[in-house]
């Protein structure tokens, strides 16, 4: 079975709205892995913070998923959880999420001072498909400006991730982990996936959306596959869709 992944952080929901959304069609994927997504359903707030309401109407595809990390104040003024989505062709079951370090909350503000501290987690989904169950996991990494500091934070979540996976057929791991490769904490996770990507971009951030000349070289965003998935291609498209680059691999199951 040969499938078309797609992982992407939308950037508060879709900041640059309607383009994300153009694109993932145009991809035409099985699966889509998304982070900074909302689920807002009140018709009064912006459309970009009813991220989950414009995935399934535009996408096509009947299978989604979203895990709350926090529901947001300061935007939505409460109205509406962000966190992690996923859509699939492939029906879904869901698992609780996991996370990293402090849990869900309904008090955290978005602001400078307190993003070390934003609830971060790790999505789990299995998808009913015709090469078998396929484990897919979607993540949002803790985050540091420093991305090779290896934390005890980011230590806990590489073991968390490794935990989470371990004896799983078919893994997919992807999101923004907020760490470059080079991080310790991916190299522990590296010792039970592979990378898609034999080399890495440069950076996966959008850099007409940057002023921190530092993002340049911060190749974040990643898709991780148990060795025995067969990756055909893996891009990251230069597009302006997102503060992130897009992340594209076709992939064989057997």
């Amino acid at each position: 079975m040969t499938i078309t992944f797609v992982s992407l952080n939308l950037w508060h929901g879709g900041q640059l709205l309607p383009a994300p959304y153009d694109f993932l069609k145009q991809q035409n994927a099985d699966i889509v892995a998304l982070q900074e997504v909302y689920n807002g359903e009140d018709q009064d707030i912006p459309e970009q913070y009813r991220s989950m309401e414009v995935l399934k109407r535009e996408l096509g595809l009947p299978y989604a998923d979203f895990v709350p990390d926090y529901l947001d104040f300061d935007r939505t003024n409460g109205k509406a959880q962000r966190g992690n989505a996923i859509v699939s062709r492939f029906p879904i079951t869901a698992y609780p999420p996991m996370y990293f370090n402090e849990p869900y909350s309904e008090t955290y503000r978005d602001v400078p001072a307190e993003f070390p501290n934003c609830p971060r987690s790790l999505q789990r989904v299995s998808l009913a498909t015709p090469a078998g169950d396929v484990n897919v996991f979607n993540i949002q990494g803790v985050w540091d400006l420093d991305g090779d500091n290896f934390s005890q934070k980011r230590e806990n979540m590489a073991n968390m991730v490794v935990s989470a996976i371990q004896g799983l057929p078919n893994v997919i791991l992807a999101g923004d982990t907020n760490a470059k490769p080079t991080n310790k904490a991916i190299k522990l996770i590296e010792e039970h996936l592979k990378n898609v990507f034999t080399q890495n971009p440069i950076s996966t951030f959008n850099m007409r959306r940057k002023d921190n000349p530092g993002y340049a070289t911060a190749a974040v965003d990643m898709i991780l596959v148990s060795p025995n998935i067969t990756v055909l291609s893996s891009e990251c498209p230069d597009v302006d869709i997102s503060d992130h680059l897009p992340l594209v691999a076709k992939l064989e199951i057997k």
